[in-house]
């Protein structure tokens, strides 16, 4: 009997007798392998230009589920977490609970759902040299997220220092999930020099990673310090936007903060950092309809690269966590993977409201609730309309 046939009998007997076969995690893939950054002088919008992926678009589906909602120029959805006095998640709310306003005209709420689509979680990693220390405990706190989600929420793995590696395309085998997760090694990128492009790889896991014409709830879980060296940011608010002087291609955090408020994905963003004193979580609330990119932030004594974090989290609708005032990390993706499954999702169409203008460019937003005293809503400040060239 040849080898071929002993390999082949030896493979469908351990089918048969159902033994668990380990799953083989994908092979990395850097998402900014020849990209090209390109921005359009009509509209001014960034892009990044690549040669197509069709292994990427094949192996990242969008998860399947009826009652969806598509995220277009006519249809804005709008991802939101309701919390009673004492902090516990408000789940019971309906249609009627709800009020939507565009530029301050009230919108009719054409679409409302709460947590029946999977979700859509990148996990994006910060595996530069500066969180070495903190790796293991990380990857213990991402397999407590994974855990605390819904067996049909979908994952995806992104690691990054210089450069940024699809680890896992979403996926629900949490199997496969915890064994990339392991797999995550900062010394395996201690070679990668170049510094720690945190807003790059953010931009690209958006850009990138959730494909497939991907709906439901969406978010990114970023564990970093926050230090980030590819875009220049300081607390001048002039270093967040294309400057004069500088190349136009090239990649700022107007950008970054775009890409995800057209495509609705919340960021949750862990940092390694010690919380400012200023920036008490009632502090946080109260600034929550403003820019925190403000010509008085000097005196706030904020570090420039938590100030941005504490930005990108405010536009995005997601929250900002400290790693050194929890007990443990895992603690904190336990409460994020629960207000990723305690979500309300309203949508809107604003050429429905002649009121209201459907313009390109940033919208404000404000979600507020009808006769319900003591409860309070999370959302994202504004959504953003790209420009049609």
């Amino acid at each position: 009997m040849s080898f071929g046939i002993l390999a082949f009998l030896r493979v469908s007997a351990d089918a048969q007798s159902g033994t668990p076969q380990k799953p083989k995690p994908p092979r990395p893939r850097r998402l900014d392998a020849g990209i090209t950054w390109r921005r359009d002088p009509k509209t001014g919008e960034l892009s990044a230009a690549s040669a197509p992926d069709p292994e990427n678009s094949a192996a990242n589906p969008a998860p399947p589920g009826a009652n969806t909602i598509h995220v277009t120029t006519q249809a804005v959805p709008v991802t939101c977490s309701v919390f009673a006095s004492d902090g516990s998640a408000i789940t019971s709310l309906t249609r009627a609970d709800f009020r939507i306003f565009d530029e301050g005209v009230n919108q009719p709420v054409t679409y409302f759902s709460i947590s029946t689509v999977p979700a859509s979680v990148a996990l994006v990693i910060d595996a530069s040299p500066s969180v070495l220390r903190d790796s293991e405990e990380m990857k213990q706190a991402a397999t407590a997220l994974v855990q605390g989600l819904l067996p049909s929420d979908q994952v995806a793995v992104v690691d990054f220092s210089a450069h940024t590696y699809l680890q896992l395309p979403f996926s629900i085998d949490r199997a496969l999930i915890r064994e990339v997760i392991t797999g995550v090694d900062v010394k395996m990128l201690l070679s990668d020099t170049g510094g720690s492009n945190i807003y790059e790889a953010l931009y690209l896991t958006a850009a990138k990673v959730f494909l497939g014409g991907r709906v439901g709830r969406k978010s990114i879980v970023l564990f970093t310090d926050g230090q980030d060296s590819g875009l220049g940011l300081t607390l001048d608010p002039s270093s967040a936007s294309p400057q004069p002087g500088k190349p136009e291609n090239r990649l700022t955090f107007e950008d970054v903060v775009r890409r995800l408020a057209a495509a609705d994905i919340q960021v949750f963003a862990v940092s390694t950092e010690t919380r400012p004193k200023i920036m008490t979580p009632e502090w946080l609330a109260a600034h929550s309809a403003a820019t925190l990119l403000a010509g008085d932030a000097r005196n706030w004594h904020i570090p420039a690269y938590t100030l941005y974090l504490a930005e990108l989290v405010r536009r995005s609708g997601g929250q900002l966590y400290f790693l050194r005032e929890s007990r443990s990390l895992a603690e904190i993706f336990r409460r994020i993977a629960q207000r990723i499954g305690d979500e309300y999702t309203l949508g809107f169409d604003p050429a429905a409201n002649a009121a209201a203008s459907a313009h390109a460019g940033w919208h404000q937003l404000r979600v507020e609730l009808v006769g319900r005293p003591g409860y309070s809503v999370i959302h994202r400040a504004a959504y953003y309309l790209p420009a049609s060239p």
